[in-house]
C-alpha cells in the first residue's frame, strides 16, 4: 500500500492519496472541526458508455440506459437492501448516474466506519435475477415516461438531439422503454464485471474522518482484484455541424421555456482544465446577474430570475448553455448572440477580468469548506488524471489575453441550437 500526501501550500490544504492493494484508489481529506463525514464510491461508467470494452480491444454495443439500470439494481440483495442497512446507522445514502460516472454515497455524523463498510460491501456484491430485472424494467419504464412531462429534462435532451448526430449524449440517461427492455441479468453481470472492477473506481472521503479508519475498513472489506484497470472509453465520430438549429415541443407549462446551446468541437475527447475555467469566466462576464446583458433582458421582461448559464462538458462533448423562461425565446437568442459578438469585437477589459477572477476564485475557496463537494471533486479529478488542487493551479495561468483569444473560438453562431418548450394552449 502506498500513501502519499497531496498538498497545496498556498491554500494550506492537504489530502491523502492511497493506492490500495486491491487496486482501488482511495482519497481521504480529513477536515478538523467538522462533525459530519461524506463518502462516495464512484465508477467511471455513465450513460454515455453504451459500448462495452472487449478483451480483444473491440467494443460490444449495450442498451442505452444500462448504467442507470445497474445503479438501481445494485442496492438490492437477497436480504436487506442497502438503504435499509444505512437507515439502521442513521446515515443518509443515495446514488446517481450521470453521463460519464456512477456514484454511491452517504453522509453521516456518527458510525462512520460502519457506514463506510456498508458502502464498500454492497457495491461489491451485486445480486441480479431475471425476475428482479423484469420487475425493474416496469419501474424504470414508468420513470422514463414521467420525465417526458418534465420540461427542464425534455428541453435539455431535445437540445442534445438537435446538437449531436452520434454521441450518446443525445439519449436520456435512463434510456428508452425499448432499450431497457433488452437488458438481462447476464448483461448486467457482464457490465458490472467490466466497469465495476476496482481499477476503474475511486473512493473519496472528506470531513470528520481519519486515514487509519478508512484504511482499516478498506483492508477488511475490499476484495483483492489485481487484474483490474481503468477502462478506455470509445471515442465516437461526431461531425462538427449540428443536426438542427431549432427544436420545439409543447408541454403543460405556464410560460415558454428555452435553452440555447453552442456546440463545441474541441479536437480531444477531454477539455483542458484551463480552457474550462476560462469559459466559465467568460460566461460570468457576459451573462451573470451583474452583467449588462442580464440587466437589459430583465428590464425588457425577456427573462426572469430562472435565467441560467453553464459550460457543459465531459468525455467527447462540450457546449455552452443558456436557459430559462421567456415570452419570446427567439428574441433572447438574438440578444445573447449580439452580446457575444459585441465582446468579440471590443474584447474583455482588464477591469472585467480582474473583478471576475477574484469573484470566481473566492467561490472556489468556499468549495473547500463543503465536504460533499470536496469528495465529489476529488473523485472526478482522479478520473481526469488530476488532483483536487489542479483547478487552483490552472486558474493562476489565465490572463485577459487568453480569455479574448478563447472568446474567438467559442459560442459560434453556426453551431448554435435553440430548444423551446411552449405551453399546450399555444
Amino acid at each position: 500500500m502506498i500513501i502519499k500526501e497531496v498538498r497545496n501550500e498556498r491554500l494550506d490544504e492537504m489530502y491523502y492519496d492511497i493506492s490500495h492493494p486491491s487496486g482501488l484508489k482511495i482519497l481521504v481529506m480529513p477536515k478538523s472541526g467538522y462533525s459530519g463525514a461524506y463518502g462516495i464510491f464512484m465508477t467511471k461508467y455513465g450513460a454515455i458508455d453504451t459500448m462495452l470494452p472487449q478483451a480483444d480491444g473491440t467494443y460490444k454495443e449495450i442498451p442505452e440506459g444500462t448504467a442507470h439500470f445497474l445503479e438501481h439494481k445494485l442496492f438490492e440483495s437477497e436480504d436487506l437492501d442497502a438503504f435499509e442497512r444505512f437507515a439502521k446507522t442513521g446515515a443518509s445514502a443515495n446514488a446517481y448516474t450521470s453521463f460519464d460516472r456512477t456514484g454511491y454515497l452517504f453522509s453521516c455524523s456518527s458510525n462512520f466506519r460502519q457506514n463506510l463498510e456498508i458502502l464498500l460491501d454492497f457495491v461489491q456484491h451485486p445480486y441480479f435475477t431475471q425476475q428482479t430485472v423484469e420487475k425493474e424494467q416496469g419501474i424504470i419504464g414508468q420513470e422514463i415516461m414521467m420525465y417526458k412531462d418534465v420540461p427542464d429534462w425534455e428541453i435539455m435532451f431535445n437540445l442534445f438531439r438537435a446538437m449531436y448526430h452520434n454521441h450518446p449524449l443525445r439519449t436520456d440517461i435512463a434510456g428508452t422503454c425499448e432499450s431497457i427492455a433488452e437488458i438481462t441479468a447476464d448483461m448486467l453481470y457482464d457490465c458490472y464485471n467490466s466497469f465495476y472492477n476496482l481499477g476503474n473506481m475511486v473512493l473519496a472521503v472528506a470531513g470528520n474522518v481519519s486515514v487509519d479508519d478508512v484504511v482499516e475498513v478498506a483492508d477488511r472489506v475490499l476484495e483483492k482484484k489485481s487484474d483490474g484497470a481503468m477502462l478506455e472509453r470509445k471515442v465516437f465520430d461526431e461531425p462538427k455541424e449540428v443536426v438542427s438549429h431549432y427544436t420545439e415541443e409543447k408541454l403543460s407549462v405556464s410560460a415558454p421555456q428555452f435553452m440555447l446551446g453552442f456546440k463545441e468541437n474541441y479536437p480531444d475527447p477531454v477539455q483542458p482544465t484551463k480552457r474550462e475555467l476560462g469559459v466559465d469566466m467568460i460566461l460570468d462576464i457576459i451573462a451573470s446577474p451583474s452583467s449588462q446583458l442580464y440587466k437589459r433582458l430583465l428590464s425588457q421582461k425577456l427573462i426572469n430570475t430562472t435565467f441560467s448559464y453553464e459550460y457543459f462538458t465531459g468525455f467527447g462533448y462540450s457546449a455552452v448553455l443558456f436557459g430559462g423562461e421567456s415570452a419570446d425565446p427567439k428574441a433572447v437568442e438574438s440578444e445573447i448572440k449580439a452580446e457575444i459578438e459585441k465582446f468579440r469585437r471590443e474584447g474583455i477589459s482588464e477591469k472585467e477580468f480582474e473583478r471576475t477572477r477574484k469573484k470566481l476564485y473566492g467561490r472556489m475557496i468556499m468549495g473547500l469548506n463543503d465536504v460533499d463537494e470536496l469528495a465529489n471533486n476529488m473523485a472526478v479529478s482522479y478520473f481526469w488524471d488530476e488532483d483536487v488542487f489542479t483547478d487552483f493551479e490552472e486558474y493562476e495561468k489565465i490572463t485577459v489575453e487568453y480569455l479574448n483569444e478563447l472568446l474567438g473560438e467559442i459560442m459560434l453562431d453556426e453551431y448554435s441550437v435553440l430548444s423551446v418548450i411552449l405551453p399546450l394552449e399555444e
